[in-house]
This record gives structure tokens, C-alpha cells and sequence, in this order.
């Protein structure tokens, strides 16, 4: 792979957009997040931050084409309501994601990956079947629950502004990251936590996902300092062991479906 000057669209003029499609690499990638609150330490943008930061990664070892990042995203309904959390409603957030990728299409890529790293599942999902029904191939993961397991990495599971955040922050942006207002939070479950599976969690019998019910406390009401678990346990080395694995894993299912679907090749799924 050619190295490349750029690697977002946008400081490209359309020429190059259009002929990297054509004889380089035909899949490009939607990195979204949010604007939302994360506590006293960390930035506002945390979880776009987080996406674009991957993404870059992952398209300098891939040639992948990075799409604008819109930062806004949508958001569980545990979340609204709180200072610092500006949320899109799903219906805004689905069209948006389904006109981004269509018209991405018309320049000539045909392989789509959108790369979340916030909790927006109600959302992707839909946009990947919706896209799925007019023909562009679309894979949609959210980086933390592709990557599973990190307890070799992290003291808990990630929740939100903690220790799997802060790091990664630590790691991908640290000019952003005050460690000196990190202080542990708080947050409950209207059901025991035994049932739910914490993001990237492994799963096992008798839980459901995070997103799959109403079981969470308003942040606004349940979170004094915005935040669900402990960052003042984060490092700059844990973020780089979680940023390394979750590149290296979407960097080689990138090369996999190149190989099966070359450029210029549009897997049929229509």
C-alpha cells in the first residue's frame, strides 16, 4: 500500500477521493461518536475522539478511506438530560448515518465500516439494515464490545468516563486529559448488575446487553460527577494495549474482506 499524504476525505479534492476508490482501496470508514459528558477529567468529545483516533490508525496500516466524522451521535435514554451531552434522536441519527454512506457510494467505494465508540447500537443497527436492503455492504462494531474481554488489561469492565475511557484518552489525546480532577463514580442498576453485560464484556447465560432494556438510572439524577467506575486507575499503557488490539483485530478483518472483495469489487449482497 501506497503511503498516503492525506487520510481523511476532506483534505482531499474530490479527484483524489474518487481515484483512491478506484485503484487503491474501495472501503472506507464511518468513525462516530459523541458529544456527551465524561466527567470532570476528560473532554466532551471523548468518544469521537476515540473513533477518529482508531480510524487514523487503522488507515494507515489499511488504505482505508476515513469519512468525515460527525461527532454528534444518538444516545441510550439514560443519557439525556445531562449537562454537557448534546444527543441526536434516532431518527436523525439513522438518516444521517444512511445518507453519509450512500453518498460515499456515488464517488465509488463499495465496502463500509462504521466505527462506534459509544453506545449507539439502537442506531447502527438499523442504518447497516437499511443500507443492506439498497445494496452497500455495511459492517457496523463498536470498538470495545469487537475487542471483548480486556480484565489482562483493565482492573473492571468499561462503563463510562473510567478507567477503559481515561486511558485511551491517556494514550490517543492526553493534552485533553486532567488525571488531577479524575475521581471514581458512581451509578446503579434498577436490577441486579449480574444480568447485564458490561460493555465489552464477554457474554455468558443469563445476561443481556447494556442496550437491551430500560434498566439504567437517568445520569442526570444517579451521577453527581458523570461518571460510572474508577479513572483514576487509567494509564497512558493500558490505553495503548486497548487502542494496539482493537486496531490490529479491525485492521486484519479490513485486509480479509479485500482479499475476498478486491478493489472495485462489490460484494453481492443485493
Amino acid at each position: 500500500m501506497k503511503e498516503r499524504k492525506f487520510l481523511w476525505w476532506q483534505e482531499m479534492p474530490y479527484t483524489e477521493v474518487v481515484r483512491w476508490a478506484k485503484e487503491e482501496c474501495d472501503l472506507a470508514i464511518l468513525p462516530i461518536g459523541a458529544i456527551e459528558q465524561h466527567g470532570p477529567h476528560s473532554p466532551c468529545g471523548v468518544d469521537a475522539y476515540n473513533a477518529m483516533g482508531m480510524a487514523e490508525l487503522i488507515a494507515k496500516k489499511t488504505g482505508a478511506m476515513l469519512l468525515p466524522s460527525p461527532m454528534y451521535g444518538s444516545h441510550p435514554y439514560h443519557h439525556w438530560y445531562m449537562p454537557g451531552t448534546i444527543p441526536l434522536s434516532y431518527d436523525t441519527h439513522i438518516a444521517l448515518l444512511v445518507d453519509i454512506v450512500k453518498g460515499a457510494a456515488v464517488s465509488g467505494y463499495n465496502k463500509f465500516i462504521i466505527l462506534s465508540a459509544h453506545g449507539q447500537v439502537s442506531t447502527t443497527l438499523v442504518a447497516v439494515h437499511k443500507l443492506g436492503l439498497e445494496g452497500h455492504f455495511t459492517l457496523s462494531l463498536h470498538w470495545y464490545d469487537f475487542l471483548r474481554d480486556n480484565k489482562d488489561v483493565l482492573d473492571d469492565y468499561m462503563w463510562h468516563a473510567d478507567e477503559a475511557e481515561t486511558s485511551v484518552g491517556l494514550y490517543l489525546y492526553p493534552k485533553y486529559v486532567d488525571m488531577s480532577k479524575a475521581e471514581k463514580g458512581g451509578g446503579e442498576a434498577l436490577v441486579d448488575r449480574k444480568w447485564i453485560i458490561a460493555p465489552g464484556m464477554a457474554p455468558k447465560p443469563g445476561t443481556m446487553y447494556h442496550f437491551e432494556g430500560t434498566f439504567a438510572r437517568p445520569e442526570y439524577k444517579e451521577l453527581p460527577n458523570g461518571v460510572i467506575g474508577d479513572p483514576t486507575k487509567a494509564t497512558y499503557e493500558k490505553g495503548e494495549k486497548l487502542v494496539t488490539r482493537t486496531v490490529n483485530h479491525i485492521s486484519d478483518l479490513i485486509t480479509d474482506i479485500m482479499t475476498r472483495w478486491p478493489v472495485g469489487v462489490k460484494p453481492p449482497i443485493k
